[in-house]
């Protein structure tokens, strides 16, 4: 089993490293933005040009899950992944060279297109190339590789030169493009399109041929046997556009996607990607002292890190529901608790020289958020769209969570400026409710489930048993050739 573990790992490695490029990108704008403000800039900003290129890599998110969704489906995961990951590089290069906004707008606009690209698609990947028993621990370390890339990032900042952390930015991408050069193809891609012996030597490469795995490669050869088997008509662009109106239709696309959207609202709305981007401000706001605001940041990093890594642990002996909404839920009280506190401080109702005591809430707040409400999130994205739609559904998630961010990180400085801290998060806490409640009620538990079973929950509206009878794999794929 070690062997099998190994090489899904090796692969899983390319996605995480990814990741870390995609905090380091995320959270550039804690190191850009107040080198742009400096006295000796030669690039000058106002406010206005500022929110807007911390938010530009959000918009740009939305070309990126596009092109990831047709790159996955056409072309195939490995080739997608080494080329979502190319305009990333070139980003970095352009900032690093910039003489101007153009050039960083330019340069954070290329790697959101990486950003975007990768959210979906890594998930997609790791839900492919891992085994059920290893998948939730993979999908929330994509959470704590972001966290560290911004970690690594507010470190660089407070020592370097934002030009010279532009090239720090280059080197997780580098590593993930070499590491994905080493990759099998998908089994689950190559099985929808037919090439089930290919599928099924690059499935016993990464799993081995215990029972368990056979039979989940059975099921999955089995149901793309079942789908192929249906006549299919080449179609005009015309019908097209009509058939990817008609998947809003079917419940197995619908209730994954409203699943994924309050999901991407939940992820927002815990700050996510706020807080990396506008720590030092924040917290300078919170303590009073802009001059230790680092300190703060760092060492709320590194309880965010450590709490994102901690999650993927909890994944492999809590369920998936009593992680995410207990302590979902309880962050939610917490952060209204600090949000009361800086209120009453604001209105000299309570004295304000103790700033560790909101410090310290937050601190309780972020271990709590970053257990379920970050991961569990993304995770869903490599596990609930079944594989018919995965390509299509990843598409239209992906517009949704770029938006998301980008509204995040375009309104944040505004929402500071009028509502202070209390007032911003106050808003945010709202929207994790409200999100919370409806997962609540639509969210299945996907732990230990393989994909094909947890397709056949959102067609079947349950989970199917297991058929102990193995079915004669080799003559279905004999008959569909």
């Amino acid at each position: 089993m070690a062997p099998y573990f190994l090489r899904q790992a090796w692969t899983v490695s390319a996605v995480l490293t990814n990741m870390i490029g995609q905090g380091m990108m995320l959270s550039y704008t804690s190191s850009l933005l107040p080198g742009l403000q400096a006295p000796d800039s030669n690039i000058k900003t106002d406010l206005y040009t500022a929110s807007w290129i911390a938010s530009s890599c959000g918009l740009s998110g939305v070309p990126g899950f596009l092109i990831s969704s047709y790159l996955m489906d056409v072309y195939g995961r490995r080739l997608a992944h080494g080329l979502v990951i190319l305009p990333g590089i070139i980003g970095w290069l352009c900032i690093y060279f910039a003489t101007g906004v153009p050039a960083l707008m330019t340069g954070r606009i290329l790697g959101g297109i990486t950003a975007g690209a990768t959210v979906s698609l890594g998930a997609i990947v790791i839900g492919e190339y891992s085994d059920p028993k290893y998948r939730g621990v993979f999908l929330n370390l994509k959470t704590a590789s972001v966290c560290f890339g911004g970690m690594s990032v507010h470190i660089a900042g407070h020592f370097l030169h934002w030009r010279t952390v532009a090239l720090v930015g280059l080197v997780p991408y580098i590593i993930a493009l070499l590491v994905n050069c080493t990759w099998q193809e998908s089994p689950a891609w190559l099985a929808s399109r037919g090439e089930f012996e290919k599928s099924k030597l690059s499935f016993y490469w990464l799993r081995g041929k215990a029972d368990a795995s056979c039979k989940e490669l059975d099921k999955l050869i089995d149901a793309q046997i079942e789908r192929l088997a249906i006549p299919h008509k080449k179609t005009t662009i015309y019908q097209k556009v009509i058939d990817f109106g008609f998947k809003f239709t079917k419940k197995d696309f619908l209730k994954p996607l409203i699943i994924i959207f309050f999901g991407s609202i939940l992820l927002e709305s815990s700050g996510r990607h706020i807080f990396p981007a506008y720590a030092p401000q924040i917290i300078g706001e919170i303590t009073g002292d802009k001059s230790r605001s680092f300190y703060y940041t760092l060492a709320i990093d590194l309880i965010i890190t450590t709490s994102a890594v901690c999650s993927s642990a909890l994944v492999k002996v809590m369920k998936r529901r009593t992680l995410l909404f207990s302590t979902g839920f309880s962050a939610v009280v917490v952060l209204m608790i600090v949000c009361s506190y800086l209120f009453l401080v604001s209105r000299d109702l309570i004295i304000s020289d103790r700033s560790w005591i909101p410090i310290v809430i937050f601190v309780f707040y972020f271990i709590l958020a970053n257990l379920g409400c970050t991961p569990i999130p993304l995770a869903l994205l490599g596990e609930i769209f079944p594989l018919p739609h995965r390509g299509v559904g990843s598409a239209v998630a992906g517009l949704w969570i770029s938006l998301n961010v980008m509204l995040g990180l375009q309104v944040t400085p505004y929402l500071l400026l009028n509502l202070k801290v209390y007032g911003t998060f106050a808003v945010f806490g709202s929207g994790m409710g409200i999100s919370l409640l409806v997962l609540y009620f639509m969210l299945p538990e996907t732990k230990d489930r393989t994909l094909q079973e947890i397709e056949d929950y959102f067609n079947y509206g349950t989970f199917r048993k297991t058929d102990d009878n193995d079915d004669d794999v080799e003559a279905k794929v004999k008959m569909i050739k």
